[in-house]
Order: C-alpha cells, then structure tokens, then sequence
C-alpha cells in the first residue's frame, strides 16, 4: 500500500506523539527500546536511561512537535 504525502505527514505526527508520550510515562523502557544502532547511538540511549528527567524533557518536546507537525499541515493541506 503506498501512502500519499499527507498521510504520511499525519504518520509522522502520530509517530512523534507516541514516542513522546511514551518517554514522558516510561522513559526507561524507551530509551531501551532505541538502544540498537551506531556505538555512538548507543552511548546516547545508555545516557538517556540514565537521566530520565531529560528522556521526559524530550518527549515532552516530541509531544508538542509532533502537535505542531500535524496543526501546521493540516492548515497546508486544506
């Protein structure tokens, strides 16, 4: 199924959101969940696991991107 470009803007809002608000909720588990990668990837989630006020400072600022994302298009696209 291929997906139009407004669908996938609204994908990507979506996307940003969830993650967000799993960060904010559990931000342990989710920077886990992003451990695989790059060594210098990995480094960072380690860090993130580590500091979970800054994990939720980031998804918090996720949440309100990805709010931002989805408002802006939705004006540009009607």
């Amino acid at each position: 199924m291929l997906l139009t470009p407004k669908r996938w803007k609204h994908f990507t809002a979506m996307a940003l959101i969830g993650d967000g608000v799993m960060a904010v909720v559990c931000p342990r588990h989710d920077a886990m969940a992003w451990e695989r990668g790059p060594k210098p990837w990995r480094r960072l989630m380690h860090r993130l696991q580590d500091n979970p006020n800054l994990t939720r400072a980031i998804g918090a600022a996720q949440i309100i991107g990805g709010v931002w994302w989805a408002l802006y298009h939705e004006r540009e696209d009607d």
